[in-house]
């Protein structure tokens, strides 16, 4: 078997704290024949002085932007995946890790196939304690046609495409394009869809999961401003119509609708001109099965005063 090189591409934006962890995790890997792009998008705490320390070693490639030029997290990797070489490329945020195993097995699933994309495992650990690591089991644990791996994981509203999860050939990101630069919030979403659309298989990957930290103070995914929503909203759709595009059984039309119906119980009752385009196409595509989140203060609020009257007032106390 070959040896194909991999371009890992990490985004970077006031990590310092974390940083240094996940760029050993990079280094780290048994697979050896990768770069690790990191593109700095114009921090100010000191995340360009840890980038630094590891440039002895020749497979770190630092690249430093000023954040007008890459305002966001999309622009951000679209600026690393110019500047990559490999014939597979991994995406992976700068407060994560990778199972060291990772890449290695990663390739030998693929065998240099380019027309599909390799997944793993993946789970959350709290801070900075990786024992506290628990795996978030999924029904797409497994080897699935592309297209279908989309449709089950959206059938709950609740998909899980963290970039750091996946191996993609790049042949099939030069067929598919890069980030949406347009997207704040959730790009992981759109980009994805395109990607699995276009793919033939998802090959999974036992064994060497994906790392993910929790309960971090400012996180993008608690974001609700205005812009926030947009992008949220712009998003669900894009990702929707790109499957509806490529598949039109009910199936489909239904974690579709799921994903939709998930985006009004998220904002409502912010952005009402959205929550009924979005609601629309939850009707267009036949309805949804998807029931909101909380936990038993808001069911029993649901129950009392139906689910937009539970929000409102919950939006309205502040929590």
């Amino acid at each position: 078997m070959s040896s194909p090189a991999v371009s890992v591409i990490m985004p970077c934006y006031n990590a310092g704290k974390y940083l240094a962890e996940a760029i050993r995790s990079v280094l780290e890997q048994t697979y050896r024949n990768l770069e690790l792009i990191v593109v700095d998008g114009g921090s100010s705490d000191d995340s360009w002085r840890v980038i630094e320390s590891f440039v002895e070693d020749q497979r770190v490639k630092p690249v430093r932007i000023e954040r007008s030029d890459a305002p966001n997290a999309a622009a951000t990797r679209n600026r690393g995946l110019t500047a990559a070489r490999g014939e597979y490329v991994k995406f992976f945020d700068a407060d994560d890790l990778l199972h060291r195993e990772m890449v290695q097995k990663q390739v030998q699933r693929l065998q240099d196939r380019d027309d599909c994309v390799a997944s793993s495992e993946w789970g959350r650990f709290s801070g900075d304690d990786l024992s506290t690591y628990q795996p978030s089991r999924q029904s797409v644990w497994r080897d699935m046609d592309a297209r279908e791996w989309l449709v089950e994981s959206w059938m709950d509203a609740r998909p899980m495409t963290q970039c750091g999860m996946f191996l993609i050939p790049r042949a099939l990101l030069e067929k598919t394009g890069g980030w949406d630069e347009r997207l704040t919030l959730i790009d992981d979403f759109e980009f994805f869809a395109r990607v699995l659309s276009a793919a033939r298989e998802v090959l999974f990957t036992p064994g060497c999961p994906l790392y993910y930290r929790s309960g971090i103070v400012g996180s993008l995914s608690g974001t609700k401003s205005d812009k926030a929503i947009e992008s949220a909203y712009l998003s669900a759709s894009s990702g929707v119509k790109t499957l509806l595009a490529k598949r039109t059984d009910d199936r489909a039309k239904k974690a579709c609708a799921n994903i939709m119906q998930s985006f009004v119980y998220e904002y409502y009752p912010m952005r009402l001109d959205l929550m009924k385009q979005a609601e629309d196409t939850v009707r267009t595509l036949g309805g949804s099965n998807v029931q909101p989140g909380g936990g038993r203060y808001s069911h029993c609020l649901r129950r009392l005063i139906g689910w937009k009257g539970a929000r409102r007032l919950q939006k309205a106390a502040g929590r």
